[in-house]
């Protein structure tokens, strides 16, 4: 039952803390960041807040820098609007399932453009074994 209850906060504050640092944050550093998962401890103490930022590598550090710098803001926004016994302190990590994934599949596309590029490679229908005795039987029963 405390793991459903945990799971919820967890939902809420998360859609709070994405809200916050889309509105409030005010720090040109951040760049575009999108809160993509939050894991809480069971007694509230702590939460991992996971992020994905869009850029290059040296945008990102700055981005978590700056998410990490403003920890103690972020939590007293997240005081402001979550009545909760205790507020969680802010622990920021850089998700990278999302751009692993984008990478994935581009070499699935391109893997898929190659092979549709190279239709000479295939076997011919005709030249399966199969196909040859196909012909055969149908050739032995048009002679009988």
């Amino acid at each position: 039952m405390a793991d459903g209850r945990v799971q919820r906060v967890a939902d809420q504050l998360q859609r709070e803390l994405a809200e916050i640092i889309r509105l409030e944050l005010k720090d040109p550093r951040a760049g575009l960041i999108t809160v993509t998962g939050l894991e809480l401890t069971t007694d509230f103490a702590y939460a991992k807040v996971f992020v994905s930022v869009f850029g290059e590598p040296e945008a990102q550090q700055a981005s978590m820098a700056t998410l990490r710098r403003a920890a103690g803001f972020l939590r007293s926004q997240l005081a402001r609007r979550i009545s909760i016994h205790q507020t969680p302190q802010l622990r920021f990590t850089l998700d990278e399932s999302i751009e692993r994934g984008s990478r994935l599949s581009a070499l699935i596309d391109r893997a898929v453009a190659e092979d549709r590029a190279h239709p000479a490679d295939a076997v011919a229908p005709d030249a399966t074994p199969a196909a040859g005795a196909v012909a055969s039987r149908r050739k032995r029963g048009a002679d009988s």
